[in-house]
């Protein structure tokens, strides 16, 4: 969401209304802002369009309950909040609706990659052989930053000063994840048989 607009004259504080319809017109503001939404919109946008005594988190909460058995949600992810629609609609979406593929067409491999670079960022390309024993192809690592699910990090501080990669925020989104921190526990995924090096 853009952050340098001016609010345009939005009341915020909306105190000519009852308590019960100001809670209500808040609620619909943020609604609004996730649905126009296409990235989820953090704490701090949101508390833009409501009053300041007024809590983000309650009214997100009161919103949940509102869409309650609707086809949509909201849910957490990326450090903000965003609306989708419920899994359980996504065979009538792709039956009905022209939505492209969205699946991320990732092989076993490359979800490899991508979760080592998630549990070991920032990491070089070197770091990466390092952990699969031989070399990750530049087409791979093309393939997942074209998918926006890895981006560059900061400039390793070794010699030649080779570029790191870093997940996204898309990353978040596509995994369901509000944070790293929530990505599976890395001994739970080893006893899985899933090791990320």
């Amino acid at each position: 969401m853009a952050k340098d607009h001016a609010d345009q004259g939005l009341d915020r504080e909306l105190d000519e209304l009852p308590a019960d319809l100001r809670w209500g017109e808040w609620m619909r503001r943020i609604e609004a802002v996730l649905f126009a939404s296409a990235s989820p919109v953090p704490r701090e946008d949101l508390a833009r369009v409501v009053g300041q005594e007024a809590s983000v988190d309650l009214l997100i909460d009161d919103l949940m309950a509102d869409l309650e058995g609707r086809s949509f949600e909201v849910a957490k992810v990326a450090g903000g909040w965003m609306l989708r629609t419920r899994p359980a609609y996504a065979a009538a979406i792709r039956t009905a609706a022209d939505v492209g593929e969205q699946d991320l067409g990732l092989r076993e491999y490359d979800v490899a990659v991508l979760a080592a670079i998630a549990y070991h960022q920032p990491i070089t390309r070197d770091g990466l052989k390092d952990i699969f024993g031989k070399e990750i192809s530049r087409d791979l690592i093309g393939r997942l930053h074209a998918r926006g699910l890895i981006g560059t990090g900061p400039r390793s501080p070794r010699r030649g000063a080779p570029y790191t990669y870093v997940t996204t925020e898309q990353f978040l989104v596509a995994f369901d994840l509000e944070s790293l921190q929530d990505l599976p526990d890395r001994e739970q995924l080893e006893d899985a048989g899933l090791a990320v090096g």
